[in-house]
């Protein structure tokens, strides 16, 4: 037996329960899975209120962690007992054993530890393929993200200002500002007290920015439309706020020829090729230094109630790990 969270309904932080769960043998192709660290992600928010079906319930949630393997499976190959691993979009993470399939794994580098990797798989190669694949930066660009103070955001602002880029991160607070600006940002914008779009313009001097990385839908659809230069590009990649309404694409054109994506991460991992291109590049410069992993928080993984609510109430700071 091994103890996890599983929700057995959807709705609020109320029904994610602490709770012992057999943990099983692993299969062909699988590894049981010691974890030491579970990342915490707004899609498990998405999973948890019923906005992501998850299919049948009770089911534990969470999407990615880091642990050392105890177990294999018939046929497992390239992977051993007592290999540290992390993974990110397999659906259960947050228990304290599970069994997973190798096709979703990756090893860890002795230079990251157990916390970096739980906070900054799922968070880093969104980071990665939304900078390098979704719209390619390039150096002496301006670009536009939203929480920039968040997992996500820093690993991003970060990302791209190795790049080059100039960004303005919008943020909920003077103390978020603040850690944008220190992890890249070279502009930020209080959404709750300025109109983003006019500020970006402002900074811009009136031409708009190429793309903005949108992570928070319904609320700011509407601001990043209005921030982008001609052919831009508004790339939704989360719904905190609400997933974005249906919108007549004749507001493209109106608004400057534009483009509008909604890439995964999934997509973007489905393959083992494409996996290892994304977590190596991650690896890679994150053991060079030139993006750091902000680890802001952690909670006992029996205690995750209080960490969704605290992400939902914009009370987190950086990346958020739960521990078994």
């Amino acid at each position: 037996m091994t103890k996890a969270i599983r929700i057995h309904e959807t709705g609020g932080p109320e029904v994610l329960t602490w709770e012992d769960v057999e943990s099983g043998e692993p299969g062909p192709g699988e590894v049981r899975l010691r974890q030491t660290a579970v990342g915490l992600n707004f899609i498990d928010v998405y999973q948890r209120t019923g906005l992501y079906p998850i299919g049948t319930l009770p089911a534990a949630i969470g999407m990615e962690a880091a642990g050392i393997i105890e177990a294999t499976g018939e046929g497992v190959s390239g992977f051993h007992t007592s290999d540290r691993v992390a993974y990110a979009m397999a659906l259960g993470a947050y228990a304290e054993e599970r069994v997973i399939a190798t096709d979703r794994l990756v090893k860890l580098p002795d230079g990251v530890d157990d916390h970096q990797a739980a906070a900054m798989m799922l968070q880093g190669m969104t980071a990665f393929y939304l900078l390098r694949r979704t719209y390619p930066v390039k150096a002496g660009e301006t670009i536009l993200v939203y929480a920039a103070a968040g997992g996500v955001g820093l690993i991003l602002c970060q990302w791209a200002k190795h790049l080059g880029a100039n960004v303005i991160g919008c943020v909920g607070s003077h103390e978020k500002a603040e850690l944008a600006r220190a992890y890249g940002c070279d502009h930020t914008i209080l959404y709750r007290d300025e109109d983003i779009a006019a500020r970006v313009r402002e900074i811009t001097n009136g031409n708009g920015v190429p793309v903005s990385y949108d992570s928070i839908g319904k609320a700011t659809f509407e601001s990043s439309i209005d921030s982008l230069a001609p052919f831009g590009m508004l790339v939704s990649f989360g719904n905190a706020s609400g997933p974005v309404e249906p919108f007549n694409p004749g507001i493209l054109a109106a608004k400057g020829s534009l483009y509008f994506t909604r890439p995964t991460l999934a997509t973007h991992t489905a393959t083992r090729e494409s996996l290892d291109e994304c977590a190596n590049k991650l690896f890679a410069i994150v053991s060079s230094g030139q993006v750091k992993i902000n680890v802001g928080q952690t909670y006992p993984l029996a205690e995750t109630a209080q960490a969704h609510r605290d992400l939902e109430a914009r009370k987190t700071l950086g990346s958020t790990v739960l521990v078994p």
